[in-house]
């Protein structure tokens, strides 16, 4: 048995797998990771990027990988207060899972829209698929 945070873990042969997705798990936490990969970005710059997340969900997931140390949240001293994120140097280490993801999901919607259109010339992506694609593209 192997504890991490408050999560005790049966350290089978799937223990890292788990541990790992356990970090990154949900619709936003690897999608706000990858928008960290190249900079650090305010609040408001994450939702706007995030257009379906809500400023509640949005604050929870940050709040969350902070606690995990994937990311740092720093407060400035401003009126208003400005507060930027950034990715720690574990979260940093993700970088390279973060990517691959990135890459795989960008072959398989491709692979799915061309499949989706060679059914009789009609999309028939599920409308999860069909909102992730870039414009045009379903």
């Amino acid at each position: 048995m192997q504890k991490l945070g408050s999560k005790t873990y049966d350290c089978a042969v799937g223990c890292p797998v788990e541990a790992t997705l356990d970090l990154i798990d949900g619709k936003w936490k690897g999608v706000i990771l990858y928008h960290l990969l190249d900079d650090t970005i305010r609040f408001n710059e994450l939702k706007r990027r995030l257009s379906r997340i809500t400023q509640r969900m949005l604050t929870r997931q940050l709040r969350e990988l902070e606690a995990d140390g994937l990311i740092h949240r720093e407060i400035y001293a401003e009126v208003p207060p400005r507060v930027e994120y950034s990715l720690t140097a574990l979260g940093r280490s993700l970088e390279p899972v973060v990517r691959m993801l990135w890459t795989w999901g960008n072959q398989y919607l491709a692979a799915e829209a061309a499949r989706a259109g060679a059914v009789n010339g009609a999309v028939s992506l599920s409308p999860r698929v069909r909102r992730s694609l870039p414009a045009g593209r379903a």
